[in-house]
């Protein structure tokens, strides 16, 4: 053993260092994803399955030993489908990462005038307490949930977004989808948040904005029906009770635009001189 590791030449340890941090940083990285989420016991169930399935080859439990190796025939193909929406999840997040993150024709959209029109509506809604779901689209395309409600592709206006979600109106169940300073759908379906860490008084709204940002980078604006109370939520928090100012703060910093040089950037600059 001695012997080999004289043998290891400075770029055989260099290499083995880039190797050991890989693995590590894709270990951190797929904890940050699992954490909070159900994977967690599902994990755990899995660690005990395994020791169970080692301790009885050495113990000499055969019929034990047998049962477990046919479970773990199952557990090959149940595993991908168990943990699917953390495989997906840790996919998104690869696919925000710097070199194909931003969308190479994505318009440039003049953020302070859609979040003046965008505050206005939400400010009007919350004084007149009409309950209200708005998605506000980033890198993560949310093509998949335009297509469950009635397309509209209209721009962003206070007096549309209004009059989007007045009660008893055809499309004032379910969300709206912005795009830029796009609204392109309205009476979209949301997946619903399973957290427990929702208080019960929480309504399909919450449950769903919070939901479409635990499975995209989306932001969610909720405007409760009940109590007219304003929440955001964002990478799978949401926060409550904010104040008209501090949620101009906040979007304003979330949907600040981003100017990334990758290897795609001449094209992109290209383009955008060509329109």
């Amino acid at each position: 053993m001695w012997r080999q590791l004289g043998s290891f030449s400075i770029t055989d340890a260099l290499l083995a260092l880039i190797d050991i941090t890989l693995v590590a940083y894709f270990f951190y990285r797929f904890f940050l994803i699992i954490r909070r989420t159900r994977a967690v016991q599902l994990i755990n169930g899995l660690v005990i399955f395994f020791v169970a399935l080692f301790l009885s080859e050495r113990l000499n439990l055969a019929a034990t030993h047998y049962l477990l190796q046919q479970i773990t025939v199952i557990l090959a193909v149940a595993i991908p489908v168990v943990f699917q929406p953390e495989l997906r999840r840790a996919l998104e997040h690869l696919g925000r990462e710097p070199l194909i993150a931003r969308p190479l024709f994505y318009p440039e959209t003049d953020v302070s005038r859609v979040l003046e029109e965008l505050l206005a509506a939400v400010e009007r809604m919350a004084r007149n307490k009409i309950g209200a779901l708005i998605v506000l689209e980033r890198r993560t395309g949310l093509e998949d949930i335009v297509e469950t409600g009635i397309k509209i592709d209209g721009l962003v206006s206070t007096e549309l977004l209004v009059n989007l979600f007045i009660e008893e109106t055809p499309l004032h169940d379910g969300a709206v989808i912005i795009r830029g300073n796009r609204v392109l759908a309205a009476a979209c379906f949301l997946p619903l948040s399973d957290s427990p860490n929702l208080e019960p008084e929480m309504g399909g709204r919450h449950r769903a904005g919070l939901g479409i940002s635990e499975q995209t980078d989306a932001l969610a604006l909720i405007v409760s029906e009940e109590t007219g109370s304003i929440s955001l939520a964002n990478a799978g928090k949401l926060i409550r009770n904010l104040d008209l100012d501090t949620l101009k703060e906040m979007l304003a910093t979330l949907l600040k635009p981003e100017r990334r040089e990758g290897p795609f950037a001449f094209w992109q600059r290209g383009n955008n001189a060509d329109g």
